[in-house]
């Protein structure tokens, strides 16, 4: 059966799902999940109230039905929910789902796990690793993991085939803005796509200030000082990263400017809770709670949600930040509940 396409007022269709398996994470990143606020005495959910990865799939199937195609998988960290490879083998199951991604930091990729989930049918990943010296990393993810941890994981993910493997790096000044080059040194040539992410505003944990942000001028004109580069046309519409490629054929890099140049115009990506809540904004305020929906039983109730959420839809928090009636108005949800 035919059903309408979700598309929100500004016009902009429902094409990516991002869903948080879990709100826990191993790591503790300074722009993330600080260890000021994650610490010992903070309350992770208890697992009774995650959604299971049935009524996953079922939210996913609904949104697949008004126009979704992609799914990632996000946290938290996703490794640390144990069976993942059964929700990804239900998701691949539902029609109209053409791409399964996941982003994840690789400190729990293991060869056999990287297997594990190609098999199921996880396509692409993406981890997330922001220095190339022990001393930076370590300071960033505060945990003491090093940087041969995740690029063990890397190496393993790239032993099974994944359709692509992109690195993220968060660029924060100060902390390791002097990480830009060495990464870009170290990916340059190797297939992999490195992207750097300005520093965002997602949640109220990180001390965000508009000081800390290296834009996304500054990281170009960096690298193609070294290893000239020149733009190239995006994918998609809607792609995040404004793409760049090398001019002596060791690949692209990808750099994502939610601070310096917004991209709301063409954003068509909802988030899934690992409770069950919807946003359809990364900077949102609050969510919208499907579980009542999903205890219905019913496909038609969890669709009509969807799709009332969406048509409703009018975020364009990046464009308007600046604003001073827009800033600080209520405490943001954390990028950890929700996923990048």
């Amino acid at each position: 059966m035919n059903y309408t396409p979700a598309i929100d007022r500004l016009e902009r269709p429902l094409r990516d799902l991002r869903v948080s398996v879990t709100d826990r994470c191993n790591f503790r990143c300074v722009y993330c999940m600080p260890k000021d606020v994650f610490n010992k005495d903070y309350r992770f959910l208890p697992r009774a109230q995650l959604l299971s990865f049935e009524e996953i799939e079922r939210v996913v199937h609904a949104a697949a039905e008004l126009g979704v195609t992609k799914v990632r998988l996000t946290g938290g960290e996703p490794l640390v929910r144990r069976d993942l490879e059964v929700l990804i083998s239900q998701i691949r199951a539902i029609p109209g789902i053409s791409d399964i991604s996941m982003t994840t930091n690789a400190s729990l990729l293991t060869r056999d796990r990287a297997r594990s989930l190609r098999d199921a049918g996880l396509q692409r990943l993406n981890v997330s690793l922001d220095a190339m010296d022990d001393e930076t990393f370590m300071r960033v993810n505060d945990v003491d993991v090093s940087v041969r941890t995740v690029l063990d994981g890397i190496e393993n993910a790239a032993m099974v085939n994944f359709d692509s493997i992109k690195i993220n790096m968060v660029v924060k000044k100060d902390l390791n803005d002097h990480s830009i080059l060495p990464m870009a040194r170290f990916f340059h040539g190797t297939g992999h796509i490195l992207r750097f992410i300005e520093f965002m505003d997602v949640g109220n944990s990180n001390a965000w200030d508009l000081s800390q942000v290296i834009t996304s001028g500054q990281i170009a004109a960096m690298i193609n000082a070294e290893l000239p580069l020149r733009p190239v046309e995006a994918n998609y519409r809607g792609e995040v990263a404004k793409r760049w490629e090398y001019l002596d054929g060791g690949g692209e890099i990808g750099i994502i400017s939610s601070v310096s140049e917004p991209f709301c115009g063409d954003c068509s990506r909802a988030r899934l809770s690992a409770t069950g809540s919807l946003y359809t904004c990364l900077f949102a305020t609050v969510g919208h709670d499907l579980r009542p929906a999903l205890r219905e039983g019913d496909a038609d109730a969890v669709r009509g949600k969807l799709q009332a959420l969406w048509n409703a839809r009018a975020d364009r928090y990046s464009e308007t930040r600046t604003q001073t009636a827009v800033v600080h108005i209520r405490p943001k949800v954390e990028m950890s509940f929700i996923g990048g």
